[in-house]
């Protein structure tokens, strides 16, 4: 078997998964020819530490810093660029790439407006590549078993579906911490987080969006609410910082932490560590979503970045009956600190119970509700990273749900929470089709 050809452009956290799938998990079949990114420190650390060490000691590969991009492509000759850099440049590297005669595999969000993503589309038709999406929510066994009794009419035609996510104060907290708290580089979270939920409900109902009305605001996180709260001393970063070291919501850099980002602040200034109690963060952290498809069902959405809990509960109304989807990821969020000395005893955290086994229920009209049973995925996201990857390098051979996401899946997603940052900034209802065609 004549094994793909790999680049990676973007060397942060999570390209690690990507790096690895293809120099261990796939080796027999793939090949990794290429690391590319802004900051050289980042693609040394695979080179020194994650690829001798984590991926079976693999050689080191060739590194090409970002202005090197198109050198990179005629040196080496990948077959796929896979991209995992800051959400704004997903587009540049990918349109390249198709322009050069690559495929590409892009982590979501795809991009982060409407421009971007129409020049995608564009660049997709003219050169007829393929452009796939990394979708792990949908790779899920129990968001596959959603899709797969919806699929089935189990609760007839769809009308009306209310989605709300919980990101806690460790995961969400996190969004405000690194690069994705400011639009310009993430979209903000109705895009770089979002997109993965709007992406599910579009292929849960097989339908796209028509048009987006939403409301959102910074309302928990940022200096202005903290002071709002009563905190009188601010800081820029944890690492080294007195203050931080009694903020629940301080970041501690890890061993690997250290190594791939502090070790190589001195290339770009980029801080993984910020408070997110800091100055000059403009994404919301509370977010209201309606959408209306085009099959006229209508979707009312919610995302809070600030609970005391993580997961997601998804209800589905439809002609004959309702289905309820209930997901806890995490059911306690735990403080960096010791919460002592915010007056919190360790049994006040840990007494109460809330069940982490997800949960189906369907109840049809006139009848007692129907409890279904779902398998158990392992490694993150529910399973869904370890399937994504063998459909990526493994190849698909079935695909009867059509899981595998192209550009149209990717376009469809982020449009959503595109058009939601435009009716926020308006106030008014926008149309799908005033933003993008295909």
């Amino acid at each position: 078997m004549e094994k793909k050809r790999y680049a990676v452009v973007g060397t942060g956290n999570r390209s690690s998964m990507y790096i690895k799938a293809v120099a261990s998990t796939y080796r027999d079949r793939a090949e990794l020819v290429a690391l590319c990114d802004v900051n050289p420190g980042r693609m040394e650390y695979y080179n020194r530490e994650y690829l001798k060490k984590e991926c079976d000691n693999y050689p080191d590969v060739p590194m090409f810093t970002a202005d090197r991009f198109d050198e990179m492509i005629r040196t080496v000759r990948p077959d796929t660029v896979i991209v995992t850099s800051m959400d704004r440049t997903h587009h540049i590297y990918g349109c390249r790439a198709m322009e050069l005669g690559c495929d590409v595999i892009s982590e979501k969000p795809m991009t982060i407006d409407a421009q971007k993503c129409q020049q995608i589309i564009d660049t997709q038709k003219a050169t007829g590549r393929n452009y796939r999406v990394t979708f792990n929510y949908r790779y899920a066994p129990r968001n596959t078993e959603v899709k797969r009794l919806l699929k089935e009419g189990i609760i007839g035609e769809i009308t009306t579906v209310n989605f709300e996510w919980l990101l806690d104060t460790s995961h969400g907290a996190d969004y405000f911490r690194r690069w994705h708290r400011n639009k310009c580089n993430s979209g903000g979270l109705l895009v770089h987080k979002s997109t993965h939920h709007f992406d599910l409900v579009n292929w849960w109902l097989d339908s796209t969006p028509e048009s987006v009305f939403a409301m959102g605001d910074l309302k928990f996180y940022g200096r202005i609410n903290a002071e709002r709260r009563g905190v009188k001393q601010f800081y820029q970063r944890a690492n080294g910082n007195e203050l931080a070291a009694k903020d629940p919501f301080a970041y501690k850099l890890s061993p690997r932490d250290k190594m791939l980002y502090l070790d190589n602040e001195k290339y770009d200034g980029y801080q993984r560590d910020q408070s997110v109690f800091g100055d000059g963060i403009d994404i919301e952290d509370n977010m209201s979503v309606m959408v209306r498809y085009r099959n006229r069902v209508v979707m009312n959405y919610t995302l809070c970045a600030h609970c005391p809990w993580e997961g997601y509960r998804v209800c589905f109304n439809g002609t004959e009956g309702r289905l309820e989807f209930n997901v806890v990821e995490k059911p306690v969020t735990k403080a960096n600190e010791d919460m002592s000395i915010f007056g919190m005893r360790e049994e006040d955290r840990t007494a109460g119970d809330r069940p982490e086994i997800p949960q189906i229920l369907v109840q049809k009209h006139w009848m007692a509700p129907k409890k279904y049973d779902i398998a158990k995925g392992q490694g993150a996201h529910g399973g869904g990273d370890v399937n994504l990857l063998g459909h990526l390098f493994g190849g698909v051979t079935d695909d009867p749900l059509g899981h595998a996401a192209d550009f149209r899946a990717g376009a469809n997603s982020i449009i959503v929470g595109i058009a939601g940052n435009a009716s926020m900034r308006t106030g008014q209802l926008v149309r799908v089709d005033d933003l993008i065609h295909f």
